[in-house]
Parts: structure tokens; sequence; C-alpha cells
């Protein structure tokens, strides 16, 4: 049983909380290329519009907006930026 406050109670045997459905992005604004939305444009698979601009999380995922997801997206843009770094020497 869930008590969501004192006099309310959810009988349940799971539950999903999403916690926000507006990209925390204002910071990037001017600086990265956003979508409509406030999303970070990504482009061939990690890549921002800026040389050295890696994305990864629900900054760029407005589907699935998943910590599961996003952890998955951050483990590719470091090798990326791996990548990157390799052809940079």
């Amino acid at each position: 049983m869930i008590s969501y406050c004192r006099s309310h109670h959810i009988r349940t045997n799971g539950l999903f909380v999403a916690i926000g459905h507006k990209p925390n992005t204002a910071l990037f604004k001017g600086q990265i290329e956003l979508d409509e939305r406030g999303y970070i444009k990504k482009y061939e698979e990690s890549k921002t519009n800026i040389e050295e601009g890696f994305v990864a999380g629900d900054v760029y995922d407005y589907k699935y907006r998943q910590a599961i997801t996003a952890s998955g997206s951050g483990c590719k843009a470091a090798l990326d930026v791996i990548n990157y770094l390799k052809t940079k020497k």
C-alpha cells in the first residue's frame, strides 16, 4: 500500500513515478541547438551541433525519459567522446 498523503492510500502491486516532462536545458540555450520543446538536438548517435558537444539522457530523449535508457545513452556518449578524442591525436 502506498500513502501519498495522510488520508489517501493506493493499493498496488507496482508503481512508476515520472519526475517531470520539461527538460532542464535552459543553461544551454544559445549555446547548443535545442528543438521547439527545449530538448537538445542530437546528430550522429550522441553528437550535438557543436564539435565537442555530446548529449545523453533525458535532455534529448523526449520519448522514453527513463533512467535506464539515460544511462545507456550516457555509455554511448562516453564511447563517442573516446572515439572523438582518439581522432584528435
